[in-house]
């Protein structure tokens, strides 16, 4: 791939693989296909938890002390307990993903990088970017949904439709027709 300067990255230097991902491409066990449902709730509970550990004194734990940007607002949530617990609980669940994953977050959601950004930045191909990033989103939405800080979807069981272009059901036999005889 080319890094704009002239030079190719080597391919090693793109791939960041680490063990709990390949772990997870080669035994992905059991995955919900209906997480993709929670991705901007995710992406909104990522960026509230942005904002609300700059408010409770921190940045968030991804970033370290790296300069973002980010649109901080003047919105506190229930008392200063309940934002360091909320910062904590979601830091926990940063921490399960792998490396690569926490990267993606920190340059797309709090950072504010576009997939394109985010791909020369990290030196990766927009395609690996916009799936892994997907992947992450799904992961964290999992991981909040056990948490308790995404309330689950209703299931709700497919409707049968009623067709009004098909007449009844009957089976009609050669015997009962007029030829037959």
């Amino acid at each position: 791939m080319n890094s704009g300067n002239g030079s190719f990255v080597n391919a090693d230097a793109r791939a960041s693989w680490s063990p709990e991902s390949l772990e997870a491409v080669l035994d992905s066990g059991r995955y919900d296909p209906d997480l993709w449902l929670y991705r901007q709730k995710t992406v909104g509970l990522l960026k509230k938890y942005s904002r609300m550990s700059v408010e409770v004194g921190r940045l968030p734990s991804l970033l370290g002390r790296e300069i973002f940007r980010t649109k901080v607002a003047r919105h506190r949530v229930g008392t200063f307990e309940d934002a360091v617990i909320f910062v904590h609980d979601v830091e926990r669940s940063l921490e399960q993903l792998d490396d690569f994953e926490q990267t993606l977050i920190a340059t797309i959601v709090m950072q504010n990088h576009t997939h394109d950004e985010a791909s020369v930045l990290l030196r990766c191909w927009r395609r690996t970017v916009g799936r892994r990033f997907a992947e992450a989103l799904d992961k964290l939405s999992n991981l909040f949904l056990e948490g308790g800080h995404l309330k689950r979807l209703p299931k709700t069981e497919p409707r049968a439709e009623k067709t009004c272009q098909e007449g009844e059901k009957r089976e009609f036999f050669a015997s009962d027709s007029q030829k037959g005889k």
